[in-house]
């Protein structure tokens, strides 16, 4: 886990050292045990390191395997890079340190782009190859770990983070109509390639970029899963289903934890956290430390769910603790937050996560992690509707998601925004119909899994998670994306998931290895009573935002619209029970917090 970085230069000039230094010191959070640069030919590397695999200094980071000819930045973990490294042994490859990151180069110059699909792991890479000047950019098939572009007719950069590329200078930071459309009608997902800003993309989750010696761009997906039932599942009864999905689940676990370095685990009192730490246990992680956090309780609104995962640290007696966050804490952090943020997100979990991250990071700096079971297993709500007669036909798909999804209809996303900043036509709704639209997913329920899946999930939960543990230097993992388990589930019959009021396939499986009160409790979440109902400071914290003097010149949002919001801050939520204010001021907070100045548009 760690901070990449680099420039290549499509003219004839040297690479910006200078630049690309910078970029990398802006993600010295991500990678606080050490820093590089490197530069050959039309490229230069920069990179954080965050030792989990091979703690010494052999595998430093840029990395130059001079006998190969190649070079690597990259961020992420390769969890199966012990078989791997014996493989390419067998090969004749001779190896000078004990790390993931030299696996990846021997990995690459054995089996060209091909290499990706033998990975099992998060990852987000750029290798160098020194006699031809190539480059190869890409990043793993669930995009846990992010990487972005920035580039003009002389130089493409990128980085882990959009503050980093920020940082280089040179970026078109106006904003994207289509991205503003996306943030504003699509509950704040912004699919790749694009970002808030007009000037900088990101790769898509399983795919790569290869930048020619001649400059060409040939973009290539490896990966897309298949929502379809196989035949040679056709006769599995529901019984097998659990076998399957407990199985894979528990390898999954087993693979993550691989590290030079203790791993422990977020513990919320959830289904789905507490069935890692079950599964945990069954591997042999006695003493395995948990951590849970709470907040005040604020307007009747309770702050933690400890009761649960209480139960849960006593019966597999792990290391167990409990985090509170005092009132006093909630404002500080949110700028922290919001600074920590690649991208605006308005999910109150941003901050819980930002402030529970702070403190495990105190103790261990790997966790491993529950997201990604509710869109994997279909744990929300939306889901069973997709199942109905009205959700048969595409249209009728795209209907039901879209009304149960979608924060605003045009006609509101007109009222909120200022005159010239709406994106013509409805470009959150076409995205929708055309992914819905492609072979590999014949239900509705099977379309709305997919999309979450490849889309929502990606760029709103992942992200959150890689943004606020790499912001104290702390590295999540989240079996629940494993792509062998995603892969398993997207073929399992939607009914099997949406039973038992969601994820019912997981708890019955679940039920083998955690207490049943666990699995019948309420659906959970991250509760932030002081972000649920603005009021005081935080109220205030979104009003000087809005009537900034940038904000002002900024103009994205009409006046109007704004001064409605502002007198009653808690009047109107989105279908998904999102306060409008909130979302608006949270992107004026983005902006001001990463410098973005000048017209929008």
């Amino acid at each position: 886990m760690c901070g990449a970085t680099g420039e290549v230069r499509l003219d004839d000039r040297v690479p910006d050292v200078a630049a690309v230094s910078a970029m990398a010191a802006v993600m010295a959070p991500r990678g606080p045990d050490g820093a590089g640069v490197w530069s050959q030919g039309r490229v230069a590397l920069g990179h954080r390191r965050l030792k989990i695999i091979d703690l010494t200094e052999a595998g430093a980071q840029p990395m130059v395997d001079a006998e190969l000819g190649l070079t690597i930045v990259w961020n992420g973990c390769i969890y199966n890079y012990k078989q791997l490294r014996t493989e390419l042994e067998g090969h004749g490859y001779r190896f000078f340190s004990t790390s993931d990151s030299e696996v990846l180069l021997k990995a690459y110059h054995r089996w060209g782009d091909d290499f990706v699909s033998r990975l099992k792991g998060m990852f987000a890479f750029a290798i160098v190859e020194r006699e031809s000047g190539r480059v190869l950019l890409g990043r793993d098939r669930l995009g846990i770990k992010p990487l972005y572009l920035t580039e003009d007719s002389n130089r493409i950069r990128f980085a882990s983070t959009l503050p980093a590329l920020l940082a280089g200078g040179g970026v078109d930071t106006r904003i994207d109509p289509v991205a503003l459309h996306h943030y504003m009608t699509f509950h704040s997902v912004v699919p790749a390639p694009l970002t808030i800003l007009r000037g900088v993309r990101k790769i898509p989750p399983g795919s790569l970029l290869a930048i020619e010696p001649d400059g060409r761009r040939v973009a290539t997906t490896y990966w897309k899963p298949d929502f379809t039932r196989h035949a040679d599942r056709a006769d599995w009864s529901e019984r097998d289903w659990e076998d399957a999905v407990l199985s894979s689940l528990r390898l999954a676990v087993e693979r993550r934890l691989v590290a030079d370095v203790p791993v422990g685990c977020l513990l919320s009192g959830g289904v789905d956290s507490s069935l890692i730490v079950g599964l945990l246990a069954e591997a042999g992680q006695h003493g395995l430390s948990t951590f849970s956090i709470g907040f005040e309780s604020v307007g009747g609104v309770e702050g933690d769910e400890f009761r649960y995962s209480d139960i849960v640290a006593e019966r597999f007696d792990t290391d167990h603790h409990q985090i509170r966050i005092e009132t006093d804490r909630m404002l500080p952090a949110l700028d922290g937050a919001i600074g920590a943020m690649s991208e605006p997100m308005v999910s109150h979990d941003c901050v819980a996560f930002y402030l529970l991250s702070q403190e495990v990071a105190k103790h261990v700096k790997v966790v491993q992690s529950g997201q990604g079971a509710d869109e994997v297993f279909a744990g929300y709500h939306w889901y069973p509707p997709m199942g109905s007669p009205d959700a048969a036909t595409l249209e009728g798909a795209v209907s039901e998601y879209r009304g149960a999804f979608f924060d605003r209809d045009t006609a509101g996303l007109e009222a909120l925004l200022a005159s010239g900043y709406v994106a013509p036509g409805d470009p959150s709704g076409l995205f929708v119909s055309e992914h819905f639209a492609q072979a590999g997913a014949e239900t509705g329920i099977d379309r709305a899994l997919r999309l979450d899946t490849t889309v929502m999930l990606v760029d709103d939960p992942v992200k959150r998670v890689d943004n606020m543990t790499m912001a104290w230097g702390l590295e999540g993992r989240v079996p629940f994306l494993d792509h062998e388990l995603v892969e398993l589930a997207a073929t399992c019959p939607p009914e099997l998931k949406i039973a038992h009021e969601g994820k019912g396939v997981l708890k019955q499986a679940a039920r083998r290895v955690i207490p049943s009160e666990v699995i019948d409790r309420p659906k959970g979440y991250f509760p932030v009573p002081a972000l649920t109902h603005l009021a005081g400071p935080y109220l205030d914290l979104v009003r000087d935002a809005l009537y900034a003097p940038i904000a002002k010149e900024r103009g994205l949002f009409d006046a109007e619209a704004v001064d409605a919001l502002l007198a009653d801050p808690n009047g109107k939520l989105t279908p998904l029970r999102g306060n409008e204010l909130w979302q608006i001021g949270l992107l004026e907070l983005w902006l001001q917090r990463h410098g973005v100045t000048g017209p929008a548009a």
